[in-house]
């Protein structure tokens, strides 16, 4: 007969799942593609796990429990959720088009994936990876990340999603084709081979160069198929000659000033436009850069300065 354990304190419960907490909103991030949607499907998931805590007889089964509760919670919200729009397709390549709406991830090191998973653990929370995620139909998107991002086996990801083997495995199928049509350079093959403070390095020549108004040194660290666009406006430009126009055009007309952070395992910086009225550097836009092969591959221009708190950015920059 198996003995009901003790129903926990809520303290208790707090304590168990406070290890497990990060990795399930990363979780839903790569599900949602949205850090507030992460914050309440994961808040949502912890609520319906402590009301229903008492039907976990084996607590060494708390984390695939967890997850289960937390990617039916994802696929509720996908399935009701108002369709949003991010106007430029992260992917290379692609033409552009509506897919559910892209917010960076301020937490840039993620830890833990199993080792026989298809993706690392950095490259599983990079922007190119979250927004070809988006494009899949909810279920698809469920079985790649269960599988080839957590490492569930074919049987785990089938309890979890409560759907027979086969049909987790078709799935997991469909998902690798629609995210690898849309990644066909993995992002192993590029930032992998730069050490980190090698990339490091680079992000800091392109800030300076940025600080600098030098339009010949940012572009010389761009690659020839580089993108740069800046979500929400419907516009985006692909290669040396039309970033080094937009630049000109535009943005290097005026003063900047740049602090390197970090997004979904990639450099970034906050970005401050000079204010001449108020006599400081106003913040501007969160820029999250994908490197590639020793060169800047593409620039995420996120035009929000309300990203600026979860970044550890400050509003403004004195003189």
């Amino acid at each position: 007969m198996t003995v009901q354990p003790a129903r926990a304190t809520e303290p208790e419960f707090e304590r168990m799942v406070a290890p497990l907490r990060a990795e399930l909103h990363v979780h839903c991030y790569r599900m949602l593609g949205s850090v507030h949607d992460a914050d309440d499907a994961v808040q949502e998931s912890l609520v319906r796990a402590w009301r229903n805590f008492d039907k976990l007889t084996d607590r060494a089964g708390l984390r695939p429990w967890l997850y289960r509760i937390a990617t039916n919670r994802c696929l509720t919200l996908l399935e009701t959720r108002r369709r949003r729009e991010l106007p430029v397709d992260l992917s290379p390549g692609a033409p552009m088009g509506d897919i559910a709406w892209l917010e960076p991830y301020p937490d840039a090191e993620v830890r833990g994936t199993a080792p026989e998973t298809r993706y690392e653990a950095r490259e599983a929370v990079e922007l190119a990876f979250v927004a070809a995620l988006q494009y899949l139909p909810g279920l698809q998107r469920a079985a790649l990340v269960l599988r080839d991002v957590l490492g569930f086996s074919a049987r785990e990801t089938a309890e979890l999603l409560e759907i027979s083997v086969a049909s987790a495995n078709s799935a997991l199928q469909r998902g690798r084709a629609g995210v690898e049509a849309r990644l066909p350079e993995r992002s192993r093959s590029a930032s992998r081979t730069m050490a980190d403070d090698e990339i490091r390095d680079l992000a800091r020549q392109y800030a300076d160069a940025w600080e600098a108004g030098d339009v010949s040194a940012i572009v010389a660290l761009l690659s020839a198929d580089a993108k740069y666009s800046m979500p929400p406006l419907p516009e985006w430009y692909a290669g040396r000659s039309a970033i080094r126009e937009f630049l000109l055009d535009g943005p290097l007309r005026y003063r900047w000033r740049f602090l390197l952070t970090s997004a979904n395992g990639q450099p970034a910086f906050g970005t401050y436009l000079w204010d001449e009225e108020r006599g400081v550097f106003a913040a501007m836009a969160l820029d999250v850069i994908a490197v590639r092969d020793g060169h800047i591959a593409e620039v995420v221009s996120f035009l929000d300065p309300e990203l600026f708190p979860a970044f550890g950015l400050p509003a403004e920059l004195s003189a």
